[in-house]
């Protein structure tokens, strides 16, 4: 078996459980390969042979799993290493409130003991992409997102008005701070903060919240997730932000960009014992009631 560990270097309260998962991991004999800063915060916490990986080798089909320490961020930069490589990713969460990294860090051992006893089904997870008929060079290798693309104003306090087309047809104009399109993934994210709905992770389904919109009647809007979505921004500025996840690019006012469903997936594991319907259950305190 070949596992990848990936995590952030500055989480130091980690180390001591990557070093449990590190031990589970050797008991069965497992090839590991750590990315190659998070080993470097590891040195003194593992001591046993290992290789590393970057964000540009190391890496490749024949890793049967990669695990992940941090919160859901950091699994959404975990997919930036795994592209479309088809490597199962798994969060283990040492941060707050995570919808993809749903093992507690108490429990790590368990990621290797039900992973080689099958105790887990792989669910692909839809991404989106962005294109356009000009460069974003911050985009350039890395033009896709696990959670959502968002547009959002910049260097204002004004609305921006983002004029959205689907499959070329005009559907409004949002006058707002921004719009976000989310991926059933990222509809427990950002969208979900700004009243978007939860979506299960397999609906074919893409997500237009606006943010902080003050066009009052407009609202959520889901849509199929085969839509080419078009968008260009205007405003009091002249330049605008465009989102990844994460990754953030300035682009000027004006300019087209066109959102698309991506033509890869990104395959997270799902635990028996850790099924969405429980996270949801578990994070959003749904049926947490005096009464109950």
């Amino acid at each position: 078996m070949k596992v990848a560990v990936y995590g952030l270097a500055y989480q130091d309260h980690a180390a001591a459980y990557v070093a449990e998962l590190l031990d589970e991991l050797q008991k069965v004999g497992a090839a590991v390969s750590i990315e190659e800063r998070f080993a470097t915060m590891l040195l003194s916490h593992a001591s046993h042979d290992h290789t590393t990986f970057s964000i540009s080798n190391g890496l490749d089909s024949s890793f049967d799993l990669l695990v992940s320490f941090g919160g859901d961020g950091t699994i959404l930069r975990a997919t930036t290493y795994v592209r479309d490589l088809g490597i199962p990713i798994v969060g283990v969460n040492t941060g707050r409130l995570g919808f993809l990294s749903t093992f507690k860090k108490e429990e790590v051992r368990r990621v290797v003991k039900e992973f080689v006893s099958g105790a887990y089904r792989t669910v692909e997870r839809s991404l989106v992409e962005v294109v356009a008929d000009y460069p974003i060079p911050e985009f350039e290798n890395l033009n896709f997102a696990l959670n959502e693309i968002t547009v959002s104003r910049k260097d204002t306090t004004s609305m921006i008005t983002v004029e959205t087309y689907l499959n070329d047809e005009y559907l409004t104009s949002y006058w707002a701070d921004g719009l976000i399109i989310s991926t059933p993934t990222g509809s427990t994210g950002y969208s979900l903060s700004c009243g978007g709905p939860v979506i299960v992770p397999t609906a074919k389904s893409l997500v237009l919240t606006p943010i902080a919109p003050h066009n009052l009647n407009a609202r959520p809007l889901v849509i199929s997730d085969d839509t080419r979505i078009r968008l260009k921004v205007s405003g009091r500025e002249e330049n605008h932000l465009v989102s990844l996840d994460s990754r953030i690019a300035t682009l000027e006012n004006g300019k087209e960009i066109t959102i698309r469903k991506a033509p890869f997936t990104v395959k997270m594991i799902e635990y028996t014992s850790e099924s969405f319907l429980k996270t949801l259950r578990n994070k959003l305190l749904w049926g947490e009631d005096r009464r109950n």
